[in-house]
């Protein structure tokens, strides 16, 4: 008993450095990106004071604040159009047997393992096949479909949960059927329904390569015009723009986690 109880404080402190490592790994880059956009010098290789005029110089470039738009309408519009699609998708496919419904499934399942390039240059091919002209439309199209997967992904299982029953109760005391899916049956899968909405916002948030084969020439988002800045060369607006990402992005991680403690 003695024995073990010497080795404990070890295994705690060991404990501990491992995941230190891991934090200090991971977040070491993002640390010393956030320093160099508060660095005066444009170069890295010295600490020239502390600035804010690379963040001053980002909301000037025109450029750069034109694709921080274009990806957040498009992410906002794309989301909303694939909830909506995605939750009625998955209530009729809930309705169809269990074959049927394994067989659906499993081909909305394929988009999520199939590799974005395939699935970039597939719906770039397409677009050219209809005679469709690339731009922001193309873009949007495409972000649609392959954000619908993720939020049937989210809301099948609560739409599962929902007891049909209590549908048919609403519509026997006199609800039409879409009043009763609004009173009984979308405010037990809302949670899904709002996992799948953020979950679609974010993957079109963060696409690169279906939105590189389906773009117009002339039209960027952010992850299509940070790469093509950093083929010209780094520039310390960049570091801001990744600052403030990385900051926003973590409060509403923040926002979205502080949940109220239960009363007993």
């Amino acid at each position: 008993m003695n024995h073990k109880t010497k080795r404990m404080p070890f295994k705690t402190t060991a404990q501990k450095i491992y995941i230190g490592l891991i934090f200090l790994f991971l977040y070491a880059p993002i640390l010393t990106l956030i320093m160099l956009s508060f660095n005066a010098s444009r170069t890295r290789a010295k600490w020239d004071g502390f600035s804010l005029k690379w963040y001053a110089a980002l909301f000037d470039n025109r450029e750069i604040m034109q694709a921080l738009w274009n990806t957040l309408l498009i992410a906002f519009v794309a989301s909303l159009a694939a909830v909506i699609i995605g939750t009625v998708a998955c209530i009729a496919i809930n309705r169809m047997g269990r074959k049927k419904r394994a067989v659906i499934m499993g081909i909305t399942n394929i988009p999520m393992l199939n590799a974005d390039i395939v699935t970039g240059i597939s719906l770039m091919l397409l677009f050219i096949s209809f005679g469709f002209k690339f731009g922001l439309g193309t873009i949007l199209l495409s972000h649609i479909t392959f954000c619908i997967p993720y939020v049937m992904l989210c809301v099948m299982p609560r739409i599962r949960q929902v007891d049909a029953s209590v549908y048919e109760a609403a519509m026997d005391l006199g609800a039409s059927p879409l009043r009763a899916f609004f009173k009984v049956v979308f405010p037990d899968i809302l949670p899904g329904v709002l996992s799948g909405y953020l979950m679609a916002f974010t993957m079109s948030l963060d696409d690169f390569i279906i939105t590189h084969f389906t773009k117009g020439a002339g039209v960027d988002t952010l992850s299509t015009k940070i790469y093509t800045e950093v083929k010209k060369g780094i520039k310390p607006e960049m570091y801001a723009l990744s600052t403030i990402i990385f900051v926003t992005v973590l409060l509403l991680l923040f926002l979205v986690n502080r949940t109220p403690k239960e009363k007993n």
